[in-house]
């Protein structure tokens, strides 16, 4: 074996750092292997320092024929597949809302429903939630981890003490918690100030006792403003109901993590303590506008893949989620399936009228005069004509041989 050099990517050797000698450079950049696995075969033969040219040989053809093996045959109906390899585990899934893994009263929507939700390219949620990872002390220490729930949890008014109407004197009159708001961090003070911020009515603060009125005396709309008083949110963010805090393990360690209902994904990364490498939530629509199509894509490829796991489903091929989750997001949008979205924006006529409202489709297409080229499979299918994958998409022809 020659002498051993740092692999630093110089004429086609691997650029990770490994140690391996020119010999086993060679036998390795040989194969057709992608960057990533010849990487991963030079990691493996740096590790054992008994493993001869040969042998690398070997473990580098033999990754080769794995890679070569796994990989679609041209004209394949990679589609068609995917579509049979999700929908038919999808008639095990269950209809129902399961508790969250492990997170005691928050309630996620799992199996068929969510399947759907993520398709269907939903808007929101009917479960949102977020998973809010923390960083340095927040992590560790209770306290600090229970200052940003404070910041994330979204505080109303009978969180904060007792709300009472004084029908006589037209009074709305507020106890406040001095306990509760030294917790959250919030004194008597502003709370009066968000009210006449957000009601428009001037109140006395005394103390712990914080009082207001209509300006006119009047039973409806006092009752108005005790409404009004229990929607403000005077910390927090709205959109966030509860948090759960959680104490669990990872890889080095165990750390504080944070479940919350509802979701708010933009404002809780630019907390201070929330660690936005790793925090996430299941609104899809939220991660594109916030980390781009990109995060956007891996998450619906992880949702769906952890719907599956969840109803013991682990066997379908991450890859026929990875097609899916392609399909939805090729354009740099979010797009269902569904007639909303990619069927409904397909080219041909026929396969357009064949998924969901047909007569509209065929009519349409016959007013503005639209041509189908019957490319694709199902219009293939409607007219009778072999479709164009695998052996239908060859010709063969007759001809003289010149003699």
């Amino acid at each position: 074996m020659t002498e051993s050099r740092s692999a630093v990517g110089a004429g086609g050797a691997p650029g990770n750092g490994y140690d391996v000698s020119d010999d086993v450079v060679a036998v390795v950049e040989d194969t057709d292997l992608p960057r990533r696995l010849k990487d991963e075969v030079y990691g493996t033969v740096e590790s054992r320092e008994d493993v001869t040219v040969e042998e690398a040989d070997e473990i580098a053809r033999a990754v080769e024929a794995r890679y070569l093996d796994t990989r679609v045959d041209p004209l394949d109906p990679v589609g068609t597949v995917s579509a049979q390899s999700i929908g038919e585990p999808g008639t095990q899934l269950t209809m129902n809302t399961f508790h969250y893994a492990g997170v005691a009263e928050i309630d996620v929507t799992q199996g068929l429903p969510r399947l759907i939700e993520l398709v269907d390219a939903r808007k929101t949620p009917d479960t949102p939630m977020m998973t809010v990872y923390l960083e340095d002390e927040y992590a560790t220490e209770r306290e600090k981890a229970h200052e940003v729930v404070w910041k994330i949890e979204a505080t109303k008014i009978l969180a904060l003490g007792d709300v009472s109407t004084n029908v006589a004197d037209m009074r709305v009159q507020i106890s406040l918690n001095r306990d509760t708001l030294e917790e959250r961090m919030i004194t008597p003070e502003e709370v009066a100030e968000i009210i006449e911020d957000s009601l428009g009515v001037e109140t006395v603060q005394n103390g712990a006792a914080v009082e207001f009125g209509p300006e006119e005396p009047s039973y409806r709309d006092l009752l108005q403003l005790v409404e009004e008083l229990r929607e403000i949110t005077f910390k927090g963010i709205e959109e966030v109901s509860r948090v759960v805090i959680r104490r669990e393990e990872v890889d080095d360690g165990e750390e504080f993590v944070l479940y919350t209902e509802g979701s708010a994904f933009g404002d809780v990364l630019s907390i201070e303590g929330v660690d936005a490498s790793r925090s996430t939530c299941n609104n899809i629509h939220e991660i594109h506008r916030n980390l781009g199509i990109e995060a956007a894509r891996e998450t619906i490829i992880e949702e769906t893949n952890d719907t599956l796991k969840e109803q013991g489903l682990e066997n379908v091929n991450v890859r026929h989620l990875m097609l899916v989750a392609d399909i939805m997001t090729n354009r740099g949008e979010i797009e269902s399936i569904g007639r909303h979205g990619i069927s409904g924006s397909k080219d041909s006529v026929l396969a357009r009228a064949a998924f969901e409202v047909t007569v509209n489709h065929l009519l349409n297409a016959a007013i503005h005069g639209e041509v189908d080229d019957l490319n694709g499979v199902t219009e293939n299918v409607i007219v009778g004509k072999p479709i164009k994958l695998g052996t239908g998409d060859v010709d063969l022809r007759m001809g003289s041989t010149g003699r």
